[in-house]
């Protein structure tokens, strides 16, 4: 009868097992003595929700955070210097963001060109506009939702429009890096539609837009219904589901309205009306993978036709998310559209006739972003796109996405995750979900 020796065999396998370890360390593929690689966005991001308000710079919005480069005065064409002064949030007057305001605002790179920019006195306001009008700063009472996301997490004070105009082409910027009509075109649509009644493919068959083309004129206009590759499309192609909530489909605001493949196709269903879906849809564990989230005119910061609602609009979009389980994959990107008139006292770098424009206010949110950070890396909308194809590992589109940084040094993602705090707003979500008011669209400006 055979004898079984159980324990010497298994000694001897243990034997081999830390030879065979010994000689993987000896040759650098052990444990010992190697540097794991760092982690990846695409390792700790499963969402990304970008929230888009209106027309504000970081001067004008943020007067005070600490570390950031903020003005307290800023010089007018005349050569005097002008202190900034405090003005409600929502206040009674809008001033001109068209691409000739940013001309006479810019002048040459001097940033001394604001008190040119025109204003428009809501009907009925007294003593409008008041003394320099374009040199004001919002009461920080009126924005703590803001300044406390800002102080907690990361704020970006070199984050720029990435074009020189209004809203309608920001938003083309935000979801594709341009405003050019077409893929191959070296146009860009400069500003807003003329004509009321749908601001893009949905238009009516008088509906203009201008062009700008590389030498800087503003002489041509097309019908403002465009056709080019798209973030979107570069979802699709991944099966990355995505959603756009907006309050109304025609709006200079709505992006993918003026998209003709989009706006014409079975991707309008993700076009999300009214905007305030999202709230509900988080709740009910239906957050898309990424997520555009644009404000009704009364939550959107906009001058003279907002009611001051826009931080807590925003601040229930992020303790919605914050109380939720996305809360460990998501991250949050907050920024302007553009910077609507108001002062601000950097001067961006000039890439192009069209691109970049001023400084928009930014404020970065999730459990793996630099806590109480202020950037002064410049970035762009088209670092929004291109840290969304870094978490999702899609090709860029080639356009301001391409040349643009992917906000790293926003994060750090070997820190341990944060936990989220409620942000203390005016108002929740219960408020927008159940406020009885007509839709406020935006201006033509």
């Amino acid at each position: 009868m055979r004898r079984r020796c159980p324990l010497l065999f298994t000694g001897a396998l243990i034997v081999i097992l830390a030879a065979l370890m010994a000689g993987l360390s000896s040759c650098g593929g052990g444990s010992s003595g190697t540097t794991p690689p760092p982690p990846t966005f695409s390792q700790k991001f499963k969402h990304v929700v970008v929230i888009f308000q209106e027309n504000r710079t970081p001067d004008n919005l943020f007067h005070g955070l600490p570390g950031a480069d903020i003005a307290d005065s800023g010089v007018n064409s005349s050569g005097q210097m002008i202190p900034l002064t405090p003005i409600a949030l929502a206040n009674d007057y809008d001033l001109s963001h068209a691409h000739s305001a940013f001309v006479d605002m810019y002048d040459g790179g001097k940033m001394d060109g604001a008190d040119k920019i025109p204003i428009n006195c809501n009907s009925g306001a007294v003593d409008c506009p008041p003394a320099n009008p374009q040199f004001m700063y919002v009461d920080p009472s009126d924005v703590q939702p803001y300044f406390q996301l800002a102080e907690q997490y990361t704020f970006g004070d070199r984050m720029f429009q990435t074009n020189q105009g209004p809203s309608f082409p920001a938003h083309q910027f935000i979801i594709s890096g341009t405003s050019a009509p077409t893929a191959s075109s070296d146009l860009f649509v400069s500003e807003n539609p003329s004509g009321m009644g749908g601001f893009g493919c949905a238009s009516p068959a008088g509906a203009l837009v201008y062009l700008i083309d590389p030498l800087g004129n503003e002489n041509q206009q097309i019908y403002p219904c465009f056709e080019h590759p798209t973030l979107m499309d570069s979802l699709d192609a991944q099966m990355i589901s995505w959603r756009y909530y907006a309050p109304s489909a025609g709006s200079i605001w709505t992006g993918p309205n003026a998209i003709d493949h989009i706006r014409t196709g079975a991707d309008w269903a993700n076009v999300i009306i009214p905007q305030t879906q999202v709230l509900t849809d988080i709740a009910n564990g239906q957050l898309a993978q990424v997520t555009w989230v644009i404000p009704d005119g009364a939550d959107s910061d906009h001058a003279a036709s907002n009611n001051g609602t826009g931080p807590s609009w925003v601040a229930s979009i992020v303790n919605a998310i914050g109380a939720s389980p996305y809360w460990s994959d998501t991250a949050i990107i907050i920024t302007w559209d553009d910077w609507g008139g108001w002062y601000d006292h950097v001067a961006p770098t000039i890439y192009d006739s069209y691109e970049y424009g001023f400084r928009v206010p930014l404020i970065v949110v999730s459990q793996y972003t630099k806590q109480a950070y202020v950037s002064h890396v410049n970035h762009d909308f088209g670092s929004i796109l291109k840290f969304t194809e870094e978490v999702f590992q899609l090709p860029s589109l080639g356009y301001a996405d391409a040349r643009a940084d992917d906000f790293s040094d926003c994060f750090d993602l070997t820190q341990t995750p944060i936990t989220f705090q409620p942000v203390p707003s005016k108002v929740g979500a219960k408020f927008f979900l159940t406020v009885k008011r007509p839709v406020t669209p935006p201006d033509d400006e």
